[in-house]
């Protein structure tokens, strides 16, 4: 099978996160799309993430309908932070009978170049990109396939304020992550 993988902190998982990988799955030879929880994003400061088994139960409850969808822990058990290329490596050695694909947003490829091996998941992975606002990547390479999808600017930034404000994030994210939150007063 080929397999999506969609990283991302999810913090919490929101529509637009979801959209994103419905797109990617329905419309592109993908049979599935993994959603990796990133314990540590090499980027992004660690002082607001949630623990990373709330946003992965987040991430469960939200796809729970979607046969197509899966929630991977793997980067729980690696090395921190964690890197796209060391876990690319070792889901494909894991599962050495599916082809990983690595989705990402436009917005990322204006600093691709400063992933640990970029090259190497061009080369040995491939991108599928979706659109972001702003973004307008001029980037050539064969393995980096460019996908049609609804631009999306739902930020969870502006769903965690929203929570903590006491103000509804209904229709910004799946019932049952909302629930989640409010029950475990997440965000607050």
């Amino acid at each position: 099978m080929k397999i999506g993988l969609f990283f991302g902190s999810f913090n919490p998982i929101h529509v637009g996160h979801l959209i994103i990988a419905n797109v990617m799955q329905d419309q592109t030879d993908l049979d599935e799309v993994w959603f990796v929880v990133s314990p540590q994003n090499p980027f992004k400061k660690q002082k607001t993430l949630l623990h990373e088994f709330d946003r992965h139960k987040m991430v469960e409850l939200a796809i729970a309908d979607h046969f197509y969808f899966k929630v991977t822990d793997v980067e729980f058990h690696m090395p921190r932070p964690s890197y796209t290329v060391d876990t690319l490596a070792y889901l494909a050695d894991k599962h050495p009978q599916h082809e990983f694909k690595l989705i990402v947003g436009g917005d990322n490829l204006s600093h691709f170049h400063k992933w640990k091996n970029h090259e190497v998941i061009l080369d040995n992975y491939g991108l599928y990109v979706y659109p972001r606002p702003g973004s307008n990547p001029d980037f050539e390479h064969p393995n980096v396939r460019f996908v049609e999808a609804p631009l999306m600017d739902i930020s969870a930034t502006f769903i965690r304020k929203t929570i903590r404000k006491g103000k509804s994030v209904k229709y910004l994210i799946p019932t049952a992550v909302e629930e989640y939150i409010r029950d475990k007063k997440l965000f607050t």
